[in-house]
C-alpha cells in the first residue's frame, strides 16, 4: 500500500503518466464493468442520446502501491458469426497471443478486401478503467459524492492525454488525476449518426478536490477500488478455450453449415510484432461496452 504523503509529494510528476501512455501498447481485465457490477458508473442519456455529468478522475488507489497507474486498459471483442456471438476479453490485454488477433492478422494479410472487412468487424475494442468521484449526475443524483469505477474509450482518454500534453505553448499541463491541482471533467454526450460522441467533453479550470482538505482527501483515497484485478491472468480464459469458442462462432468446428469467405484463411502463428501491427491497422475502436452485444446474444 502506498502512503498519502508520497501521493501528495509526487502529484506533479507527469513524466510517469506520460511514459505510461507512450508505452501503452499492451496491458488489463475482469468482467468487472458489466452492468451487474455495482461499482461501475456510466452516464445516462435522454431519448435523443444526449447527456451530461461532471466527474473527477482519481489517483491510483492506495491499495495498489506507489508504482501503480491511475488507470488500466482492457481489450475485448464483440461480434457475431454463423455460430453465434463471440464476446470475450482479449489476451492481448496481458501481452499474450490471442486467437482473434491472430486470425484477423491472417485475414488482413490475405490481401482480399472482403477479408479485411471481416477483420474490421472483429477488431479489438479498447477500454480504460479508472476510479472517479461523481461530482454531478443530474439523471441519478444518488451517485453524487460516490466513488465509482468508470469504463471509457479512447476518445475520453485522448482528452486526458491532451490535458497532460497541451498542444499550444500558452496552455499549462495538468495532471487530471491530481486531487490538489487537477480538474473536474465535464462529460458531454451527443448522438452523432447513431453513435455516442464525446467531442464536446472538456476539463474545467484547475481546482482542489474537497477544498484541498488533506484529511478528507486521504479518507477518499483509501476508499478507492483496486484496479489490479483487471490484469489478473486468472480472470482471462486460456488461448485454447478462446480458440475453441472462436471456431464455433465462425462455424469452423463443423457445427454450422454456413460458409464464409473467411474460411479460406488459414490460422498461422505470427510473432507479437506482426499481430500488434495488424491490430493497429484494423483500428482500436472505442464503441460502448459489451452490454449491447450481450443483450442481443441473450435474445437468440
Amino acid at each position: 500500500m502506498s502512503s498519502f504523503a508520497n501521493l501528495k509529494r509526487s502529484r506533479n510528476d507527469l513524466d510517469k503518466l506520460t511514459k505510461a501512455i507512450e508505452d501503452s501498447t499492451s496491458p488489463t481485465s475482469k468482467e468487472a464493468g458489466s452492468k451487474d457490477d455495482t461499482r461501475l458508473w456510466q452516464p445516462t442519456v435522454d431519448k435523443a442520446g444526449n447527456g451530461m455529468a461532471v466527474i473527477r478522475f482519481l489517483p491510483a488507489p492506495a491499495v495498489d502501491g506507489d508504482d501503480a497507474l491511475p488507470w488500466v486498459r482492457r481489450f475485448d471483442h464483440g461480434f457475431q458469426g454463423p455460430g453465434g456471438w463471440y464476446i470475450e476479453n482479449s489476451l492481448t490485454t496481458l501481452g499474450q497471443k490471442d486467437p482473434v488477433s491472430e486470425y484477423n492478422t491472417t485475414l488482413w494479410n490475405s490481401g482480399i478486401e472482403a477479408n479485411k472487412d471481416i477483420a474490421r468487424k472483429q477488431k479489438r475494442r479498447l477500454h480504460y478503467i479508472a476510479n472517479i468521484l461523481v461530482i454531478s449526475d443530474p439523471s441519478n443524483p444518488s451517485n453524487e459524492g460516490e466513488i465509482k469505477l468508470f469504463k471509457f474509450g479512447k476518445k475520453i482518454f485522448d482528452k486526458i492525454t491532451e490535458a497532460m500534453n497541451p498542444e499550444f505553448a500558452d496552455e499549462t499541463p495538468i495532471n487530471p488525476f491530481d486531487m490538489w491541482e487537477g480538474a473536474n471533467f465535464k462529460l458531454k454526450i451527443r448522438n452523432v449518426e447513431g453513435y455516442r460522441n464525446y467531442d464536446k467533453s472538456e476539463f474545467a479550470d484547475k481546482s482542489a478536490l474537497l477544498d484541498g482538505d488533506d484529511e478528507k482527501l486521504e479518507t477518499l483515497w483509501k476508499k478507492e477500488f483496486s484496479l489490479k484485478e483487471f490484469t489478473e491472468p486468472s480472470n482471462f480464459k486460456s488461448y485454447e478455450v478462446l480458440k475453441a469458442k472462436l471456431d464455433k462462432v465462425l462455424g469452423f468446428d463443423g457445427g454450422s453449415s454456413v460458409k464464409t469467405k473467411a474460411e479460406d484463411a488459414v490460422f498461422k502463428k505470427f510473432d507479437d510484432e506482426d499481430v500488434a501491427v495488424i491490430d493497429k491497422k484494423i483500428v482500436e475502436h472505442d464503441d460502448e461496452d459489451l452490454d449491447y452485444f450481450k443483450s442481443l446474444a441473450e435474445k437468440e
